[in-house]
């Protein structure tokens, strides 16, 4: 009976014991389930990582290989642009010797030369210089005999800049130009503004859409005409009262090397005088010598040009005045600028030194000397100063 009693009890007791075992063996076939699970997501999840650092190299491989072939693209564009500008420089040259060799007659080719053919050929000689003579409005009688005095107006701004007067407008409004590159034009309404301590108040500010580069500007008839900065022979014509570009012009064969070999950050210098609009620029084809160009102002467009016999070595600055070139040189080292090659584009004076015409009472050099047909004065930017020479001229002979 006791036995019976025990082996009631001990029945329900394995029972409970044997369900707990099995629940935990459930239990741990579900935490090896899950433990699997996890472990596999995480090889696959380790496995994505390595494939993404792979895609993330290959892309950066691929992207240093385009960027490496958009540089050669860019640098082979830009040496394509500049063999194709000195082709077409080389063209235009070459265009001009053969209108020159046809114009002459070989003295030793065994080829008669009908009477009414060189009548013909004196004719259109003649024609051209008239035609050319009409062109430069050829009224100028008068030549540079000497620079008299000059006259310190203001010290303001830095080495390099231009300042200026419109000669072709009646105002009396100054303008400063200030540094090789920038794109603020400064006006005043007199000389007497501009000379005032506190002149900058005074002054209203013209923004450019786009900066000069050096100090060859000119104002003529209410444009400014500069060239443009980081192109490299492109002119601008600006509106100054409108504040809009009117128009723009490539200048064939200059921008390579600069104007001046002593004012190196010029490499068109723009220039006025009686006749109008000119352009001087240097070429490696010359030999570094100075090329005159004569620019339409209003069809932005080429009328003629030069291979001037002036060097521009050891040059700071150049003017036009009265269809004549004067190129003013100094030392390297700063010392009295002198005009030291003179060019007549008639031939009157043609191309001849003239060490005499020295810039009296300074020492040091000039970054821009601009003539004013208008007033007959020279308005240079010197050291930081602005300065105006008044002129002595003669008649030509």
């Amino acid at each position: 009976m006791a036995a019976l009693q025990v082996h009631f009890l001990l029945v329900p007791s394995l029972m409970s014991i044997l369900g707990a075992a099995q629940y935990v063996m459930q239990d741990a076939a579900l935490l090896s389930y899950i433990d699997q699970r996890f472990l596999s997501l995480e090889r696959r999840l380790e496995k994505c990582s390595q494939d993404l650092l792979e895609y993330v190299d290959e892309f950066r491989e691929l992207s240093k290989a385009a960027l490496a072939r958009l540089a050669r693209l860019s640098t082979d564009k830009a040496e394509l642009k500049e063999e194709v500008e000195n082709l077409l420089t080389r063209v235009e040259r070459a265009q001009r010797d053969i209108d020159y060799l046809g114009s002459i007659t070989d003295s030793n080719a065994c080829v008669e030369v009908h009477e009414d053919l060189l009548k013909q050929q004196l004719l259109e000689e003649a024609e051209e210089k008239k035609r050319l003579k009409l062109m430069l409005n050829a009224s100028c009688d008068h030549m540079l005999a000497g620079i008299r005095s000059l006259k310190v107006v203001k010290k303001t701004g830095g080495k390099h800049g231009s300042w200026m007067k419109d000669p072709g407008k009646k105002h009396a409004k100054i303008y400063l130009l200030s540094g090789s590159v920038n794109n603020v034009v400064l006006e005043f309404a007199n000389i007497m503004a501009f000379m005032e301590n506190n002149q900058t108040l005074k002054a209203r500010r013209v923004p450019l859409p786009v900066p000069w580069e050096g100090t060859g500007h000119v104002i003529y008839q209410g444009f400014l005409f500069y060239h443009r900065h980081g192109s490299l022979n492109e002119i601008v014509k600006f509106h100054l009262q409108r504040r809009s570009v009117a128009d723009q012009m490539l200048l064939p064969g200059a921008g390579r090397v600069p104007a001046y070999q002593l004012s190196p950050q010029t490499k068109i210098d723009l220039a006025l005088d009686e006749q109008g609009l000119w352009a001087l620029h240097a070429e490696p084809e010359t030999g570094g010598n100075i090329v005159l160009t004569k620019i339409n102002p209003v069809a932005m467009a080429v009328e003629h040009s030069w291979d001037t016999p002036c060097s521009s070595r050891d040059a700071e600055a150049a003017f036009m005045a009265c269809n004549t070139l004067h190129v003013v040189y100094n030392s390297p080292s700063g010392g009295s600028s002198r005009i030291q090659c003179v060019y007549d584009i008639l031939g009157a004076l043609s191309a001849h030194t003239n060490p005499g015409l020295h810039f009296p009472k300074r020492q040091g050099g000039h970054s821009s000397v601009h003539y004013n047909p208008k007033e007959k004065q020279l308005f240079a930017w010197g050291d930081g100063s602005q300065i105006i020479y008044k002129l002595h001229t003669e008649k030509k002979v």
